[in-house]
């Protein structure tokens, strides 16, 4: 293990700054969900079957967009689109029993964040594999109580305290997708949130799926859309917000089942939010997929979630104006031994031996664990 840390005496944030978020229809955040809600419950049944978690990589998913036909109040679903989860998993009894559980699990994810997900019926194929022996043996060291080595050489970053552009990307989107769409039931769940801050001036666009049952025609589109605009105003008094942007008189953002991946727009786990909920070209970023990777060694996962807890829990005991981390390991290392990074923001200079003695006290294998079963338990986010 080696830990560097350094100071800064950067401006943060600076002058200009962009945040994205990708809602939860968003067809990269719902590949993203279903790969690893089906992590989660292949895991579970692991468990349950062995005691532990097997090696299993569900981290190349992708959404293939269907064919619709909007109309107001009303449309269909001219073709379906396709969902894929691939990659690789440990077989128990026979590789029918893992297609079964991960088809059942990616309709069960559906059926709970797509209100529509029976009008837009998509077909479903599960392409697994059992993985290279050489990751698999890796697995068997901690079957019998040691401590994790890592599946793969990568990286996983982590910040804090989150700006207040950041803050409101993530506000605005989940404030719509819970309980202003809850209200209005013209609302769709695939919404994206683009922020951009100039000096302390933030303007906001907001792409939002809007429901044709649920619209008669297109003064009714145009008033439903003053009407979320007066309701973020309100919500976010202080920001400059636009909702769909491209519309013109003859060209509106309408859907049948208020996601975009019913007609032509595509999802790949991976594309979308890092694990803290955005997409901040701005900061520290790692282009791992962490969603559907496993939960036990693989760095791509779980460095980038730890290392996102661990910059909190630094910036909060040291009172820092910015944290910033990053951890690498080594395959076939052991995950409590990697190389870390940190850089702070301070108007002073503290005693950087007590951050190094606060991580290495946080990189026990008890903190893997407990990371470990909180993934398992759906109790951390990763997109």
């Amino acid at each position: 293990m080696f830990i560097k840390v350094e100071r800064e005496t950067r401006k943060f944030p600076s002058d200009i700054e962009i945040v994205e978020r990708k809602g939860l229809g968003h067809p990269d955040s719902v590949i993203d969900g279903i790969c690893e809600f089906a992590s989660e419950e292949l895991s579970k049944f692991y468990i349950k079957e062995k005691g532990f978690v097997l090696h299993h990589n569900l981290d190349k998913g992708l959404i293939v967009g269907g064919v619709a036909n909007p109309v107001f109040s009303g449309g269909k679903i001219i073709q379906p689109p396709e969902i894929t989860i691939a990659g690789t998993a440990s077989i128990i009894k026979n590789i029918d029993d893992i297609r079964k559980i991960l088809h059942e699990q990616t309709l069960d994810y559906l059926e709970k964040n797509i209100r529509f997900i029976d009008k837009l019926n998509p077909e479903i194929k599960i392409k697994i594999h059992p993985g290279s022996n050489d990751l698999v043996k890796l697995y068997e060291s901690f079957s019998k109580g040691q401590i994790p080595l890592a599946n793969d050489t990568s990286f996983g970053v982590g910040f804090a305290p989150l700006t207040k552009l950041e803050k409101t990307v993530l506000d605005v989107e989940k404030t719509l997708n819970s309980k202003f769409r809850q209200k209005n039931n013209f609302v769709g769940e695939d919404i994206k949130v683009m922020g951009i801050r100039s000096g302390h001036d933030i303007d906001i666009t907001v792409a939002m799926a809007f429901v044709s049952e649920f619209v008669e025609n297109y003064e009714d589109y145009f008033e439903k859309k003053a009407k979320t605009l007066d309701f973020l105003k309100k919500q976010f008094p202080d920001i400059n917000f636009m909702i769909n942007t491209a519309d013109s008189k003859d060209n509106i953002y309408l859907t049948v089942s208020g996601v975009s991946w019913e007609n032509g727009d595509d999802g790949q786990v991976g594309r979308g939010n890092r694990c803290n909920g955005l997409i901040t070209p701005f900061r520290f970023t790692s282009l791992e997929a962490v969603s559907g990777k496993n939960p036990v060694s693989h760095v791509g996962k779980i460095y980038n979630i730890f290392a996102t807890k661990l910059s909190s829990e630094i910036q909060e005991e040291f009172k820092l104006g910015n944290v910033e981390i990053i951890l690498v390991s080594k395959i076939g290392k052991p995950i409590d031994e990697p190389f870390i990074g940190i850089k702070y923001i301070s108007k002073e200079k503290i005693n950087e031996k007590k951050i190094t003695e606060f991580v290495q006290e946080r990189l026990s294998r008890k903190n893997f664990e407990e990371l470990t079963v909180d993934i398992i338990n759906g109790k951390i986010t990763t997109f």
